[in-house]
């Protein structure tokens, strides 16, 4: 390691360790590596923030977003929750199941973690406990179970991830079916198992088949935007850009015309909000592709895979450093910076080992996604420590038997490269 890494480097943790939001650290030591280290034209760094925010990729993620924020604002996501009620609610944990569920369908939609913990937590962890489940079993399912929002598809790191690698993005989505369903399950069973025996734990009556019409009639149009989104998708209707702007379309439809859950005047709201949280992702975009394009005119990729091939020689033993290393990256840095900053260095290092790109993909997406509930900077334990009012400490104890689960899910899924792979090879995207 050259002694110019070694600054940028102490730079980077510096500046991490004041507060300093995640895309100034990244811009700032940008600014200095190219200043002070590299003998080329600053303006190649405006270049570069340019470049790298005039992609039209980069509208499917704008979309998404505005998407969930219009289901957020009005009914579709009650509506989805008491579907999944209905499914599952009459079993012992059945309210927490339903939880997780619900989790996974919106995730469906918003393809962001932050919006599923907004969006769900704030009436699922009141009613948990009203319903009386264990506080810390309530602020653990209702912080790790929104991970699902980044791994099920449309998956926004899913999407950085193919700009960077030139992967399918619509095989990378069906990827993350796999692991999602895996997660569900397990979280299922060790609610089941948990609360099997308990009998303080309301439980509501199993619902005939007029009431199960009835809550699916309701939430039809709710579903209809999965069903429009995933069969748009993969039946090559429309691409990933466009299912994006029609979800967002149907979904405003739906609420203002159907639902009547929003006014005309809610568009101005949550068009803004939509705006302000794709501008705070822009910049951590603009700053992470700066930061990654000092790092490769300095050869840092080649030069770190030379070490990593110089010194493993077992593809299992490979995969298990990706995987410690990101688990220990997600920690510290956003799933965004993290995707498009170690991206282009890990990616090199897939030859030599026979790893898949897409397979990585997803290693790298349910690793990092982990991070959303990992102290000491896990944005998820932050929000529900703020619905709870409760302190990160607390949190970060109630979230281990669910991280537990999801780790299990990633190194089951680390090792069986055939089952992650099977769904895009099935659908012709491998």
């Amino acid at each position: 390691m050259q002694l110019s890494d070694l600054i940028i480097l102490c730079i980077l943790l510096g500046f991490m360790t004041t507060y300093v939001p995640v895309f100034l650290c990244l811009f700032f030591t940008a600014s200095i590596g190219f200043f002070f280290f590299l003998d080329i034209p600053l303006a190649l760094m405006a270049q570069t923030l340019f470049r790298s925010l005039d992609k039209f990729s980069l509208v499917v993620v704008l979309f998404f977003i505005l998407c969930g924020n219009i289901m957020a604002k009005g009914k579709m996501v009650e509506k989805l929750m008491n579907l999944a009620n209905a499914l599952v609610s009459w079993l012992p944990g059945g309210l927490g199941m339903a939880g997780v569920i619900g989790c996974g369908l919106f995730g469906a939609i918003s393809g962001s973690t932050v919006a599923t913990v907004v969006a769900l937590g704030g009436f699922m962890i009141p009613a948990l406990i009203k319903n009386g489940y264990d506080e810390d079993y309530t602020l653990g399912l209702m912080t790790t179970s929104p991970n699902l929002g980044v791994i099920i598809p449309p998956s926004i790191a899913m999407i950085f991830y193919s700009m960077i690698s030139n992967q399918s993005l619509e095989g990378l989505f069906i990827t993350g079916f796999v692991p999602g369903i895996l997660i569900i399950l397990c979280v299922c069973i060790y609610t089941f198992l948990l609360y099997r025996k308990r009998d303080d734990i309301q439980r509501l009556p199993a619902p005939n088949f007029a009431q199960l019409f009835h809550i699916f009639k309701e939430g039809f149009w709710a579903v209809m935007l999965i069903v429009i989104i995933f069969g748009g998708i993969f039946s090559g209707l429309f691409t990933a850009n466009e299912a994006a702007v029609v979800a967002s379309v149907y979904a405003f439809f739906v609420e203002y015309f159907i639902y009547k859950s929003m006014r005309f005047a809610d568009i101005k709201s949550v068009t803004i909000s939509s705006a302000v949280t794709s501008a705070t992702l822009l910049l951590i975009v603009a700053s992470a592709t700066c930061f990654g394009r000092y790092l490769t005119f300095e050869n840092i990729p080649n030069r770190v895979a030379e070490v990593v091939v110089a010194n493993i020689s077992s593809p299992i033993v490979f995969l298990l450093a990706m995987n410690v290393l990101l688990l220990i990256i997600g920690m510290f840095m956003d799933i965004i910076s993290a995707t498009l900053i170690l991206g282009p260095v890990f990616i090199p290092l897939l030859g030599p080992f026979n790893v898949d790109p897409m397979h990585f993909g997803l290693i790298m997406t349910v690793n990092l996604a982990i991070g959303y509930c990992t102290p000491p900077m896990g944005v998820s334990l932050f929000i529900t420590g703020a619905l709870a009012k409760r302190d990160i400490i607390y949190v970060s104890r109630a979230v281990m038997p669910f991280l537990a689960i999801q780790i299990g899910v990633l190194f089951f899924l680390t090792y069986c490269p055939s089952i992650v792979l099977f769904l895009p090879k099935l659908f012709g995207y491998y």
